[in-house]
Formats: structure tokens, sequence, C-alpha cells
């Protein structure tokens, strides 16, 4: 396939291209769902396709077709032909012309290492484990709904650029979760495991999906979810909170990676994804948090979902601050937004989602780095009347990613140095800058997590991403809380 993305560029070049990519790539996807004790998901579907890119005149062009892997070669030079048109007839249009920002021309591979590759996994044995976890979840009369998830994800590509880049790469991810809610005295509440929306993925095979073991916690969140409905809802102040690993991923997500992504800060995402209040007069200086709040954008992170050996413009994965003691450092850039703001590289962010999309800044694997306290010495530390809440429930969060409003599944009060009685709904808000500023610990690294989100949405039209956020729980002080 690698003749096929060849061919697409040096058709580019023949007809004037002053630069020109071709990624070909081919997706296959499996997805099982056990709903209440029967199979309600059984899927797998697979995309085969060419998408070239070309810079003309200051302007972008691209094209794609989906193909057979025999018809690709034929398919490539005229989508080659159709993006340089593109460029061409867009370039009298544009305010400011594209230049991108230096790169080498790479020449490598990159293959996910798995111990087990799931999609060599009988299916009788998914179907099992998922069934497995189902009947864990059984038990109770108040339980409504009961739901295991599995979902395995493969996709390999092909990249060239006019510069010399030639490329392959094999990016596989497994994940898997289970959920059960339950309705009593007026309330329905939801609880999972590992996380909620599908569980937790990782670059890794089936080790990672038997490493979860999830008809172990089968029972722990069918009683738990039984036990919210009579739950009193949290209480309502300020109050000094704990916030678990898997509500972290999301803060992580809404209120850092989003904001620092720089095509966002220059106005790219208004139309529907928003802006940010990050922007370029802040870098290098504004106070993004406190002095324990390190964040570290790394796509070369073992599990990671968007670790690579390349993004899809062919720049080599790296790893950098955004935020280093609480100060703002990095942003997530391309060659051509890197160039903008004066920076002589790509950070290598860059990722279409298919062979049918162009690349856009996509957030990376951007992680809280781990403090040292243990949980239960944090727990202890606290004052009664304190909250540790955790796992995704639902969120909002403004445009310009400053105000936030987010509520987790499950909470505890804490009393006595030690978690007491359970509470439902802890809804907690905010600003980005004062909750990040208002964090003065971090349990160690023995309590961290790679948290991955397989749906990340952006771009118009619509692009779904992949990646991960690692987090320890940590403590905020002088959080708001509300009903």
């Amino acid at each position: 396939m690698m003749d096929v993305a060849q061919s697409a560029v040096a058709e580019a070049l023949k007809n004037g291209a002053d630069y020109a990519d071709a990624r070909v790539n081919r997706l296959s996807c499996e997805n099982l769902t056990v709903r209440n004790g029967a199979l309600a998901t059984a899927e797998a579907p697979e995309e085969f396709g060419v998408g070239v890119r070309v810079l003309k005149d200051g302007a972008w062009g691209f094209a794609a077709a989906p193909a057979t892997p025999a018809e690709s070669g034929g398919v490539a030079p005229e989508l080659a032909r159709r993006a340089f048109k593109a460029a061409r007839a867009l370039s009298p249009a544009r305010t400011e012309p594209v230049r991108l920002a230096a790169e080498a021309g790479h020449v490598g591979e990159f293959v996910t290492p798995v111990d087990v590759d799931p999609f060599g996994v009988a299916l009788e044995d998914k179907l099992d484990l998922l069934y497995a976890a189902d009947r864990a979840m059984q038990g109770a009369d108040a339980t409504v709904a009961r739901e295991s998830n599995l979902s395995l994800r493969r996709e390999e590509q092909w990249q060239v650029s006019s510069e010399g880049a030639a490329i392959h790469q094999v990016l596989l991810r497994s994940g898997a979760g289970i959920s059960t809610t339950a309705a009593a005295e007026g309330n329905v509440e939801t609880r999972s495991y590992p996380a909620s929306f599908g569980g937790n993925y990782k670059t890794a095979g089936w080790e990672h999906v038997s490493s979860l073991d999830l008809a172990a916690h089968g029972e722990r969140i069918r009683d738990e979810s039984v036990a919210l409905c009579s739950a009193p809802l949290c209480p309502t102040g300020r109050r000094t909170a704990i916030i678990g690993g898997s509500q972290m991923m999301l803060q992580i997500h809404e209120s850092v990676g989003h904001p620092n992504e720089l095509d966002r800060v220059f106005g790219h995402e208004v139309d529907l994804a928003g802006s940010s209040f990050a922007t370029t007069d802040k870098l290098g200086s504004f106070e993004y948090g406190s002095k324990h709040v390190n964040l570290v954008a790394d796509s070369t992170l073992p599990g990671g979902l968007d670790t690579r050996g390349f993004d899809d413009e062919c720049v080599e994965s790296g790893r950098w601050h955004v935020v280093r003691e609480g100060r703002f450092t990095g942003y997530h850039t391309s060659r051509e937004w890197a160039d903008r703001i004066g920076e002589e590289r790509s950070r290598g962010t860059m990722r279409a989602e298919g062979w049918f999309n162009p690349p856009i800044i996509r957030i990376t694997n951007l992680s809280l780095m781990p403090g040292e306290w243990s949980f239960d010495d944090l727990v202890a530390d606290c004052e009664d009347g304190s909250i540790y809440c955790d796992t995704v429930k639902m969120w909002s969060i403004d445009q310009r990613r400053l105000n936030f409003q987010f509520t987790t599944e499950i909470g505890w009060e804490i009393q006595g140095g030690k978690l007491a009685r359970m509470v439902r709904s802890p809804t907690y808000q905010g600003t980005t800058p004062n909750f990040w500023r208002s964090c003065d610990a971090v349990c160690g690294p023995q309590h961290w997590e790679l948290w991955g989100v397989p749906n990340c949405g952006k771009g118009n039209p619509m692009q779904v991403a992949e990646m991960s956020h690692g987090a320890a729980p940590a403590r905020f002080r002088g959080l708001q809380f509300l009903h």
C-alpha cells in the first residue's frame, strides 16, 4: 500500500503542488454488548480508503474515497488531481497563506505492542466474559438494567509525504466495561466499572480486557447503584473535595486538553466546539494551577490511546509539559499552527478520523502527574464534611472552556478521617484556573491510572478521536457543591 500513497503524492507534485501527503487506511472493529442477559450488539465493521492532502499557493485541498486494496492504485492519482484542483480554487479566498514548520522526512514503522491479539480470541470466549459479568450484576430486585461491553479497534496506516516521509503504523486498542442501573425510592441511579461510558480502553491486547476482571466487580456496583437510590443528595456549599482518577480524566480533558488545542485558540472551532480562554498572550506566564499541578502531553506513553510513532502529517511523536508546576507552558500544535506562534516544530498532534477526513489538531495523551500522598493519608488529612467523588455522570462547560459544572456517579462524605456515608449525585462547579489553583495535593504513583477516552468529538464535519488521560485522586480546597 505504500506505493499507492506514493503514487498519489507523485501525481500531486506533477500537477504543481507545493506540498502533498497521502494516507491509506484500513480499519477493523469489533463491538459486543450484552444487555440484561441477552446479546444486544454484535458487529465487526471494516473500512478501507485513501485520503490525499495538497498545499498550493498557501491553501489546502483534500480529497478522499473508499476503495478495495485492489482498486486503490487506480483511485489514488485521481484523488491527488481533485485535491490539487480544490487547493488551487481555494487559494484566492484565503486570508493568510499556510506556512509549515520544518519537519524531517521520517521513514519508519510503529506497531502497538500486545501480548495477546484480541482479534484472535474466540468469539465464544468473548461472549463468556460478557455473560459472566452480566450474571455477577444480577440478584437485586431494584436493578432495572445491566450492560457489559467489549470494544476492539485495529487501524493500519500507510503515509507518504512529498518531503520524503514513508511511514507504516498498526494501531490496536482494546476496552471493556460494565454498568448497572437501579430504580427505587423515586430515584434512578447507575454505577459503572471501571469507568462510565463503556469502561476503560488502552492500546493493548486481550490482556487488558482480562486484567479488568469485570465479573469480580459486578456485585459491588450492583449494590452501590441500589444504595444510591436511598442515599442523601451530596451536601451543598464550599467544601474540600478529593476527586477520583476516572473523574479527573474528564476534568483534564475538558478544562486543559480542549482549550490548549491551538486551532481552537485561533478561532477555528467557534462554529461548533467553541474557542478558548487560553490565548497566546498567556503562554509561558499564566498561572493555570497551583505548584502541585503538572500536566504532561505524551504520544509515546505506553497504553495511551494516542500512543503512536507519528501523527497524521508524518511528525514524530513526543512528550512535553502543557502545565509545569502550575505555569502554562505548551499547546497542542500542527505544522501550520506551530508556525503561527513562531515555534520551530509541530508537537505532532494532527489526526484524522479514518481515510475520509483531513487531519486536525487533537488532544493527545494528557496526564496529571502523580504526587506523593497515599489515598488513605489524604482522606485522613481532610476535615469533616469533605467530599470524595468519582466516575463521570454528566457535565457542562462553556465554549471558552472556562466555566464548568460536573456531576459524578457517586460520592462519600468524609468524617473522622475516613469515608463515611454515601452521597448521591455530587455536583461541583467552578472556573478552570480557580479549580486548578485550588489543588493542594495529588496521590502518588501507586494510585495513578491511565483512562481512555474513545469518543472525543471535534471539527465540522465532526470527527471522533481517541486519547488517554492519566490521573490519581487529587484534593481541591473550597470547591463549590450544589444540587
